[in-house]
């Protein structure tokens, strides 16, 4: 029951993520890019990076640390979940109300302004249902809030289409934002209450508490916004709209992508969590496997970005961002580094080491910033994505060095090779089959890859199940519990 649990959520979150950013994110993205040309979309992009910079702040880390404090033994679940509802609306709140007093300082068209301050308005709901996130990863309920965001992305789209079709401007494409993202937090609070009900509560003492275990994550999270997210608004103010429309689209479907790690960090936390204090060799077990996955599942998505980024961007944007493939080719390489470098920020929060993860990456993202400065007046959106590529790399390496050391985990290589002998050959089939049509190739490759896998066996379903199986008395406790 377990196991099918733990596999029902996998596969139905996967495709129902690949069908709400592979299908329907792609499609938006379309419909823009053909409404509002380069440099129309370069500033929905610059809107669209400082909505992540908000993000990052009203998040402060506290999604995280939900997760972690009601996934504890004896967790005051109710108690803790109204605390922390209370304290993300009222950061949220603020923040709205603080925008538009910074919005001077900048030298944007007034409709781009306008469209920061929405993306401003649309955090107050984005971070309200990402905090009920904590409550489905517990339940390993993850399908609810994939379906959740499902149904928002259609509604986003559907708006995205009355923009065009009534022809109602950039402010128009701007608002589906706070469309589809209220939409999203009425339907996870509604499926949230299954599984607990609780009210908000003003606890100001335990507001401070928890803002002191969630700052360092909160702090990592800003800092990592400044080396994922800050190159897009150094474009937009050092080389202006074009520039950030021809990096934006690569940027958008490599960003698409991500939540590849997202999603399987979101499931696996919880159970790391626990298995950290009742059983060692419980975590070290599930931390292998998990390591293995996130290498299975990055190297296709990256071979495939790889031999199809022109397509890609043909599909996605239309004529007119022919300069954007290889700012994707660059991109999509430092994906599978994003991969690594969230499975180790993972076993760092589950560690509670997440001052030690704020200090390193504050030098990472210092390090971006100056070389964007440096690379971007020189070399565009070129100089952007070689910056993206280089901190990914640095940031897998750093995160691992810190997992080993303060943690003692240094990840299991075992049929790592049986994994890199498939991928070689999906690129063997991909690069004989680049002459059909993109779909066929890219379903060649794949079979020939899961082909591989199986023969080699690189993974196999009992190691799967295995990440829940009865190694001892403890861990079978301990995983009954959670499930």
């Amino acid at each position: 029951m377990s196991t099918r649990k733990i596999a029902y959520n996998i596969v139905f979150n996967s495709a129902m993520k690949v069908v709400t950013t592979v299908v329907l994110s792609l499609v938006s993205i379309r419909l823009i890019t053909g409404y509002l040309g380069k440099d129309g979309f370069g500033d929905y992009a610059t809107v669209l990076a400082f909505f992540a910079f908000f993000a990052a702040i009203a998040d402060f880390g506290i999604g995280s640390i939900t997760a972690r404090e009601i996934s504890r033994e004896g967790a005051d679940e109710v108690g803790i979940l109204g605390r922390v509802a209370s304290l993300r609306l009222t950061v949220s709140a603020a923040l709205t109300c603080i925008v538009p007093l910074l919005l001077p300082l900048f030298s944007y068209p007034l409709p781009v302004k306008i469209g920061i301050w929405i993306a401003a308005v649309a955090i107050l709901f984005s971070s309200f249902s990402i905090f009920l996130n904590g409550v489905f990863q517990k339940n390993i309920a993850m399908d609810r809030i994939a379906m959740t965001e499902f149904m928002g992305k259609v509604v986003q789209v559907l708006g995205v289409y009355a923009v065009v079709r009534f022809d109602l401007g950039f402010l128009g494409i701007a608002s589906t934002l706070i469309l589809s993202l209220s939409f999203n937090a009425v339907i996870a609070l509604v499926l949230s209450r299954k599984y607990v009900r609780f009210r908000l509560v003003v606890d100001v003492p335990f507001w401070k508490r928890f803002l002191s275990d969630s700052l360092p994550l909160g702090g990592s999270a800003l800092i990592t916004f400044f080396y994922f997210k800050m190159d897009t608004i150094l474009l937009s103010v050092l080389k202006g709209s074009s520039a950030v429309g021809t990096y934006g689209v690569a940027y958008k479907v490599m960003e698409n992508l991500t939540f590849f790690p997202a999603l399987l960090a979101g499931l696996i936390l919880p159970l790391l969590s626990r298995a950290l204090s009742v059983d060692k060799e419980a975590f070290r077990g599930i931390a292998d496997t998990t390591f293995r996955v996130f290498t299975i599942i990055a190297a296709p998505i990256v071979l495939g970005g790889l031999f199809f980024s022109d397509q890609v961007i043909g599909i996605v944007s239309g004529s007119g961002f022919e300069d954007s493939v290889p700012v994707l080719e660059l991109l999509i390489v430092s994906l599978a580094f994003i991969f690594f470098g969230s499975f180790f920020n993972m076993l760092l929060v589950v560690g509670n080491r997440q001052k030690d993860l704020m200090k390193t990456l504050f030098f990472v993202a210092l390090g971006n910033i100056v070389a964007n400065l440096i690379l971007i007046p020189r070399y565009s959106y070129l100089g952007a994505a070689t910056t993206s590529l280089a901190t990914e790399i640095v940031v897998a390496l750093v995160t691992g060095i810190l997992t080993f050391r303060l943690l003692g985990y240094r990840p299991s290589f075992a049929k790592i090779g049986r994994v890199t002998l498939s991928a070689m050959l999906m690129a063997c089939v991909l690069f004989f089959v680049r002459g059909i049509p993109f779909v066929l190739a890219g379903l060649l490759g794949v079979l020939a890859y899961l082909a591989a896998l199986w023969f080699l066996r690189a993974v196999t379903s009992g190691e799967v199940a295995g990440l829940f199986s009865k190694r001892s008395e403890r861990e079978a406790a301990f995983v009954e519990e959670v499930l």
